[in-house]
């Protein structure tokens, strides 16, 4: 990236043109590399208010740069602000997390508790505790996961990874895999959800999704993998990549995960809670696709806390 004004304080609009090595990057992942010590949150808030250009234009926080993108950056103070410390004992969670890496990617079992990046009130997230505990080391994150979701989680070590990763997702030519716990008994082993997805930013920028026949398409395959007194374990294979959409799916056939307090049911969740489920039971399996002739495939066992659930759901009275 060429930089035709630029001051090292950011403190004046800089106008930067989009060199090779950011082709294809998401708009706000290329500003928190460029806006080193600038949190993610007011990242999002010079892009919601129109400070960010690309071409002279607005643009949202995932756009896809292009190379000779002229990108216009408002000016932003950082001098003197360092980020706080991390939470005791988070990097240190993180660091034994690994469970994957090498000259491309590196991978993580994410514990649920710890988002996949800063912002929205979060200081820490993954790519920032990673990137803390290895400076030396390029890290990008290719996708997310919510911060209660648990599970493997992949990120980038060259631009290259990056872009050719990101390509199959957009394709669909790499498979995610989910287990979670939905309430009730499905009516079928194997349930096929293909239901448009529309997004909505709160009041307080609380984001919800909801099925609507003008929303983005969405596909989600279900099938159930073990029955448990009021409850089963599936299963979820994404179709498509729509945010909340194994959650929102999931109400919409009129079984909620279990400890899903946006989307799920008030009743069903108090059941869980005495049981021992304290988050969203919805953890991040399996992850595989092709690149560059080489196959991967990342997995992520069950953790215990959502093992001891399933455990107390066998020793409970069927009702």
């Amino acid at each position: 990236m060429t930089t035709a004004t630029s001051r090292a304080d950011f403190a004046g609009v800089r106008t930067l043109t989009v060199g090779p090595e950011r082709d294809g990057q998401r708009l706000d992942n290329c500003l928190a590399a460029l806006l080193k010590g600038v949190p993610r949150s007011l990242i999002y808030r010079l892009l919601r208010t129109g400070q960010v250009r690309v071409n002279g234009k607005r643009a949202k926080p995932d756009t896809r740069l292009a190379e000779g993108d002229r990108l216009r950056i408002p000016p932003v103070r950082t001098a003197g602000r360092e980020p706080g410390e991390a939470p005791a004992g988070q990097p240190e969670r993180l660091a034994a997390a690994v469970i994957h890496e090498d000259r491309d990617f590196l991978v993580i079992d994410k514990p649920s508790g710890i988002a996949s990046h800063g912002g929205s009130g979060v200081s820490h997230g993954a790519i920032e505790l990673l990137r803390a505990a290895r400076p030396r080391e390029q890290l990008e994150l290719v996708h997310r996961l919510d911060r209660d979701t648990s599970g493997v989680l992949v990120f980038a070590r060259s631009r290259a990874a990056l872009t050719g990763l990101q390509a199959l997702i957009r394709e669909g030519a790499a498979t995610k895999q989910y287990l979670c716990l939905l309430d009730g008994r499905l009516p079928r082993a194997r349930m096929d959800v293909n239901a448009p997805l529309r997004k909505s930013v709160l009041q307080g920028g609380e984001r919800m999704v909801r099925v609507a026949d003008d929303g983005k398409p969405a596909l989600t395959f279900f099938r159930e993998v073990e029955r448990y007194p009021g409850a089963s374990l599936v299963e979820a294979t994404l179709g498509t990549g729509r945010t909340h959409q194994i959650r929102v799916h999931a109400a919409h056939i009129g079984h909620p995960i279990a400890g899903d307090d946006k989307y799920g049911s008030k009743e069903a969740n108090r059941r869980y809670r005495a049981l021992g489920l304290r988050r969203l039971f919805l953890h991040a399996a399996r992850f595989e696709f092709e690149l560059d002739g080489k196959a991967y495939s990342f997995s992520a066992p069950l953790p215990d806390d959502l093992r001891g659930v399933l455990d107390a759901l066998t020793a409970a009275p069927a009702r």
